[in-house]
């Protein structure tokens, strides 16, 4: 009696969660922006975000320009200056922000929903977005703080390990690199460049935008009329080169005066759109993306103490983005808790979950899924994800039914087919335990 109440309590979470996901209403403007949309009356606000195939897998030779390009749409615009340029969104009370990562670039805003408020603040994002001057002295003044930021790194074992990884498992790859780029490539880059990226990137072809709000459908085809009119049509960006799969394993060792040995393992994983996503999600939160109920947090931390946490993840981006597991420990248990790390994750991908463990799984899942689409913000943010990943638009709505349909076999499979355990990838960064202090 007891099981039949608990099933019918999780069925009754499950379709109430369904049915709180959000309506996303699609469209393509002429020039090709696509467009997704989520009306949402509660708040007198609007949020938009306009994402670019712009992120820093388009550098090319010049690693870092992605980034430098977006950081300086804000610092000069259509006459106005920094300052002018903040002001005037200050003085509405609308918020903007932009930001880069590997696959993309994008600028938002947040503004109340009256009418002259949200015009203005429109104008002012569109300003950006398609008048960027590159004052030469913002440009300089952003250089030499990446450079800074990059010198910073040179202390942070965490940071060396992170880039030292991708560097170890992409090769080749413009995933490879640092989004920030090295001291040496941002020597290389010049305003000419920036310019050159921005007009090939920034144009209608290679843009989508996410926006949910305050808003009539009518209102927000006009709002995106408004701020899209004049943008240019360009072409959208090749796609990227697809990762090539690691032949062996490999380490890479990092000598730091750090406190505590950093290990990362791991390998190129999946594409967001890889059909595998939901088995290899809902199997990894078994593994070591559950927190304190993982399998590599109970057996590493608990019942060993070797670190303080155990963890690991799928990073789904464009092309194959990374698996990794990691955890810091001392110095001197740093090769015991590397072995156990590795059996756990051979252990993992012969026999995968138990049924009880994927049962666990699937209700913290589900369960969690309603308190990470309450707000405007985190919706916004899962549109964003649809629209640049082109996923289907029923993502929300049947998230919680695919995470339930996942079987133990689907999980086995998956791992087995996407993890090779004999070609791992293993950094390491922290003291040299042959280093003796007299």
């Amino acid at each position: 009696m007891f099981v039949k109440v608990m099933n019918l309590l999780m069925l009754l979470c499950f379709v109430t969660t369904v049915h709180a996901a959000p309506r996303i209403q699609y469209w393509q403007t002429e020039k090709g922006v696509r467009v997704y949309f989520v009306e949402a009356h509660e708040l007198p606000m609007v949020d938009v975000q306009m994402l670019f195939d712009a992120g820093s897998g388009r550098d090319g030779d010049k690693p870092g320009l992605a980034l430098l390009t977006n950081s300086l749409l804000a610092d000069g615009a259509g006459g106005l200056n920094a300052d002018e340029i903040s002001q005037d969104f200050e003085n509405i009370g609308a918020v903007f922000g932009s930001s880069a990562s590997a696959d993309s670039a994008s600028v938002s805003l947040r503004v109340l929903s009256d009418a002259d408020k949200l015009e203005s603040a429109i104008a002012g994002l569109k300003r950006v977005i398609m008048q960027p001057d590159f004052p030469a002295d913002a440009f300089e003044r952003n250089r030499n703080r990446t450079v800074t930021g990059i010198r910073q790194k040179q202390q942070s074992p965490g940071a060396l390990a992170n880039d030292a990884f991708f560097s170890a498992i992409y090769g080749d790859h413009p995933y490879a690199l640092p989004q920030e780029g090295t001291e040496a490539s941002l020597q290389t880059i010049t305003i000419k460049d920036i310019k050159a990226f921005h007009g090939q990137y920034y144009v209608a072809s290679n843009a989508i935008i996410a926006m949910i709000g305050n808003l009539t459908r009518q209102q927000a085809e006009q709002l995106v009329f408004n701020l899209t009119d004049g943008l240019a049509v360009g072409t959208k960006a090749e796609p990227l080169k697809e990762v090539k799969v690691l032949n062996n394993s490999n380490t890479v060792r990092i000598d730091h005066p750090s406190t505590q040995m950093h290990i990362l393992v791991g390998q190129p994983g999946i594409k967001r759109a890889d059909p595998d996503l939901f088995p290899l999600y809902v199997g990894n939160h078994i593994l070591g993306g559950g927190g304190l109920v993982s399998r590599l947090f109970e057996e590493i931390r608990e019942k060993r103490g070797l670190s303080y946490s155990a963890y690991s993840y799928f990073m789904p981006m464009k092309q194959a983005g990374p698996f990794m597991a990691g955890l810091q420990t001392r110095t001197d248990q740093a090769d015991a808790a590397l072995a156990l790390l590795d059996e756990q994750l051979r252990l993992y991908v012969e026999s995968g979950p138990t049924e009880a463990e994927l049962e666990s799984a699937k209700q913290n899942l589900t369960g969690g899924f309603a308190l990470r689409i309450d707000s405007n913000k985190d919706i916004l943010g899962y549109l964003a994800m649809i629209g640049f990943y082109e996923l289907p638009l029923d993502y929300l709505d049947t998230y919680n039914e695919k995470i339930m349909s996942v079987t133990t076999e689907q999980i086995k499979d998956a791992f087995r087919r996407k993890l090779s355990t004999d070609k791992l990838v293993t950094v390491m960064v922290g003291p040299n335990p042959d280093d003796k202090t007299e």
